[in-house]
């Protein structure tokens, strides 16, 4: 699968996110590889849900989204991993007045075009 990149900035008026990326959980061994890359001082979390992003009535703001164990409050460039297939993935920019830039790449799906 082709790499997801969502670049968000300037958290300083409140949380900002990115939409919402529906990794393919068709795919086996699902394995989708995370990472954030910071300019500047910033905090954020990446989330990932098991609601139904495709469903007509699906609100991410009001999604529930579970918090990454290691990608939670973060202030440094970081990468991590799910292993295990889940319906969607965010990244949330905390605060801050600098940047991140999120990348995923899901592992599978017959190489690149």
């Amino acid at each position: 699968m082709r790499p997801v990149v969502y670049t968000l900035s300037d958290a300083s008026g409140g949380a900002r996110y990115s939409n919402v990326y529906p990794p393919d959980n068709y795919i086996s061994p699902f394995n989708v590889a995370l990472s954030v890359t910071v300019t500047g001082t910033v905090s954020y979390t990446v989330q990932y849900t098991f609601d139904d992003v495709f469903a007509s009535t699906y609100s991410p703001s009001s999604g529930n989204w579970v918090n990454h164990p290691s990608l939670t409050a973060k202030t440094v460039t970081a990468d991590s991993n799910v292993a295990y297939p889940v319906n969607g993935i965010r990244v949330v920019l905390n605060s801050g007045s600098g940047s991140i830039t999120f990348t995923a790449v899901q592992a599978g799906g017959g190489g690149r075009a």
